[in-house]
C-alpha cells in the first residue's frame, strides 16, 4: 500500500462506505469519490486474501472470447476506459502501473491446438458477432512477423491475436486505485473486518473487528471471499468459491515476448511471470512442485530461453469466483441502498466498476447492463448466466 496521505477531514457520516480493499472495493470506492462525495474504503488489511496477489495481469478481450453477449459488452466497456484510467492512476500514484496495450497471444502448441483454437474463434464469433473481439488465427510465419521473430519453441504452430489487448501490474494498480482514492478526499479504514451491518432509519451502521463503527447511507460489499455471509445479512445469496492460482517470476531477461499472453508475459522489469493456476482446493495457498513443474514446462515449450532462466519467487494467492465464473451484483432485496459487487476478473473490469458502477452505485441504482448478473441466476440449479 501506499503511504498515507493526508485526508479531508471525515464526516461521522459517509454517504458510501465500500467494504473490501481489493482491486473490486478500491475501484468502485475511488470511483465514487471521484464525484465529490465522502466515501469510507472498510479493508481487512494485507492479511486478507488478496486476489491482486494471484492476478495475471491480463487486460484482455481475447481470454473472455467465450463469455455470454453481455459479458463481453461488460468487459468491452472497460477496456475501452483503460488508457485513460491508466494514464490518470499512475499521475496519482507518482509511478508507471504499467499499462501497455499492444494486443495479447494465446499460442498454439502443435497442430491440434491450433485447430481447437479456430474452432473456438468460429464459436466466439457466431455466438456474438457485434460483440466477439477480434481474433487473428495466425500460422507460425504470421506470428513470427507479428513478434518480430521471438524466440518461440519449435512446437508452436501460431497463435490467435487480438489486438488492443494488453496488461498491468496488478499490485501497482491496487496501490494507485488506493492513492487515487485517497487523494479524492477518501477516507481508508484499514486493519479491521467488518463483523456487522445493522439497518438504520437514515442508512447503516457497520460494526469492526477493532470495535469501531462506520456510519454511512449506502454500502457495498466487494469483499472478494468474505462476501458470502456479509451478503446474507443483507438478503442476497452470493455463492463464492476460491480459486488458487500459482505463479512464477523469473530474474530479469532481455526483451524476449512483446506481447502478452496464455500463461506468458514479460513485464516492464525484464522478468518473466509464468502461470496461473485454476485448482479448487478450498483456502490452501501454498504452492505445490507438480502444478509450478507443468507450468514450467509448458512455458518453455512456448520459449525455450526460458530452460536457463533462474527462478526468483513462486507463490500462490486465491482469488474469488462465482459458480458460473461471472460476476455478481446486485442490490438488496430488503434493505435500500446495500448492494453487492463481486467478480474474478477484478483488473480487467476495474475501469467500468470506477467509472460506471462506483457512480452509479452512489447515485442509488445499478446500470441496467448488468441485471444479468444478479445472483438470482444461482438459485435455479444447472442455470448459468446467458
Amino acid at each position: 500500500m501506499p503511504p498515507p496521505s493526508p485526508e479531508r477531514p471525515q464526516p461521522d457520516r459517509f454517504d458510501l462506505a465500500v467494504i473490501g480493499g481489493g482491486v473490486v472495493g478500491a475501484a468502485i470506492a475511488y470511483g465514487a469519490a471521484r464525484t465529490g462525495a465522502a466515501v469510507a474504503l472498510l479493508d481487512e488489511g494485507d492479511v486478507a486474501f488478496r486476489a491482486a496477489r494471484a492476478n495475471f495481469g491480463l487486460v484482455t478481450m481475447q481470454s473472455r472470447h467465450l463469455g455470454p453477449p453481455h459479458h463481453l459488452a461488460w468487459v468491452r466497456a472497460s477496456i475501452a476506459r483503460w488508457p485513460a484510467l491508466a494514464d490518470r492512476l499512475s499521475g496519482l500514484l507518482g509511478q508507471d502501473i504499467a499499462y501497455r496495450n499492444p494486443g495479447s497471444l494465446i499460442y498454439c502448441v502443435g497442430e491440434a491446438d491450433h485447430a481447437l483454437r479456430a474452432e473456438e474463434i468460429r464459436r466466439a464469433h457466431n455466438l456474438a458477432p457485434e460483440l466477439a473481439p477480434r481474433m487473428e488465427l495466425l500460422d507460425r510465419r504470421a506470428l513470427d512477423d507479428l513478434t518480430g521473430g521471438a524466440p518461440l519453441g519449435p512446437r508452436v504452430v501460431g497463435a490467435s491475436y487480438t489486438p488492443g489487448d494488453g496488461h498491468v501490474d496488478p499490485l501497482r494498480l491496487l496501490r494507485a486505485l488506493i492513492a487515487g482514492f485517497r487523494a479524492a478526499g477518501g477516507a481508508h479504514r484499514p486493519g479491521a473486518a467488518v463483523t456487522a451491518t445493522r439497518a438504520e432509519s437514515a442508512g447503516f451502521t457497520l460494526d469492526r473487528a477493532d470495535g469501531s463503527t462506520v456510519r454511512a447511507a449506502r454500502i457495498v460489499i466487494a469483499a472478494g471471499l468474505g462476501t458470502t455471509p456479509l451478503a446474507a445479512a443483507i438478503g442476497l445469496d452470493v455463492p463464492m468459491r476460491a480459486v488458487k492460482g500459482q505463479n512464477i517470476v523469473t530474474e530479469r531477461l532481455a526483451r524476449l515476448l512483446p506481447f502478452p499472453g496464455s500463461g506468458l508475459r514479460q513485464t516492464e522489469d525484464g522478468t518473466v511471470q509464468i502461470g496461473v493456476t485454476y485448482e479448487h482446493k478450498g483456502l490452501d495457498d501454498a504452492t505445490t512442485t507438480p502444478e509450478l513443474a507443468g507450468m514450467a514446462a509448458r512455458a518453455i515449450e512456448v520459449l525455450p530461453a526460458l530452460r536457463h532462466a533462474r527462478m526468483v519467487r513462486v507463490w500462490a494467492g486465491l482469488r474469488p469466483m462465482t459458480p458460473d465464473g461471472w460476476p455478481a451484483y446486485a442490490a438488496s432485496p430488503i434493505l435500500p441502498g446495500a448492494y453487492v459487487a463481486t467478480c474474478h476478473a477484478g483488473v480487467v473490469l476495474a475501469a467500468a466498476h470506477a467509472d460506471i458502477l462506483g457512480p452509479a452505485i452512489l447515485a442509488g441504482s445499478l446500470p441496467g447492463m448488468l441485471q444479468p448478473y444478479h445472483p438470482r441466476r444461482f438459485s435455479a440449479p444447472g442455470k448459468v448466466a446467458a
